[in-house]
This record gives structure tokens, sequence and C-alpha cells, in this order.
């Protein structure tokens, strides 16, 4: 490549997966991939916008991703468009796995949510968990995902956060 070209930043299709099913794929751009956590960032990835009553996400909104191969969990730092931090979204998940150029985390249906100010900190989702039959299917992940669980409420509740599992 010569001096005067830009290098194009590598991309990855991040993959969610729930229930054996593709939920959603989308492009992100690759941070950092040290072996054992993988980063990315991404804009908003959904249609249009999506109230959860506590954080709106819409368009304009970047996403800056977090994912593990040996951890139960993914932390999304969520900034507006203007750079704002609106907060972070943790999604249960199994351990990602990359493959290629895809990057395929399976969702656990729990979540976590931490307001910028870390005055909001909230499970989320733990009927979906209940009625998704993990536990009697796979009652070793489902004790992890509660375990993941229960590591970022922790962290989320901290004065500092999330910052030190993400720096």
């Amino acid at each position: 490549m010569s001096a005067n070209s830009a290098e194009q930043a590598a991309r990855l299709d991040v993959v969610l997966v729930k229930a054996g099913r593709t939920k959603i794929r989308y492009p992100a751009e690759l941070l950092q991939d040290d072996g054992n956590r993988i980063a990315v960032r991404a804009p908003w990835a959904g249609s249009g916008v999506r109230d959860f009553g506590f954080v709106r996400f819409e368009p304009g909104d970047v996403f800056t991703e977090y994912y593990w191969r040996d951890r139960w969990y993914s932390v999304k730092e969520v900034r507006a468009a203007d750079g704002s931090v609106k907060g972070w979204y943790c999604d249960i998940t199994r351990p990602a796995v990359r493959s290629g150029s895809d990057l395929v985390v399976e969702d656990l249906d729990l979540d976590l949510w931490r307001s910028a100010d870390g005055r909001d900190v909230r499970r989320l989702d733990e009927d979906e968990f209940a009625e998704s039959g993990l536990t009697e299917a796979d009652p070793e992940a489902a004790s992890a995902a509660v375990a993941a669980l229960d590591t970022l409420e922790a962290l989320a509740s901290r004065a500092d956060g999330f910052e030190e599992l993400l720096s």
C-alpha cells in the first residue's frame, strides 16, 4: 500500500444468534482483537428508534462493543450522535466465536443496563430467560448466564463502572 492511500479499516459482521436463528447481523469496524477480547464499533443497527423507556437507541447512536472468548457476556458502550455517553447495554451470551469475518454471539436473553451517570443499573429480560427453557435444557449454561449477570451488576454498581473491564 502506498503512503498516499488510506488503509481500509478491518471489518467484521457481528452475528447475534438467539434460539438457533440469526436475530441480527450488522457490519462493524474491528478496533482490537487481542486473542481473548474483541472490540468493535458500529452505528445503531436497528431500524428507526427503539425506546426502552429508560433509554432510546436511535439513528446516529454509536456502539463500541466488547466481546470475550472466555466470558459469558458482552458490554456495549452507547454514545449519542453528539458523542455523549448514554450508558452501557450488556448482553448475557455464550463466549464469542470469531470465524473469518464473522463474530458470532449467542444471546441468552438476560441483559443489564447502566446509565451514563451510574444511577440506573437494571436487570432486563429475566422473564424471557425463565421462559427460554435454558435452565432445563442446559443447566450449566443457565448457571453461567446467571453468574455473568451477577458479575456485571456488581461491576456496574461501582463508581468507576466498567472502566477497568474495558480499558
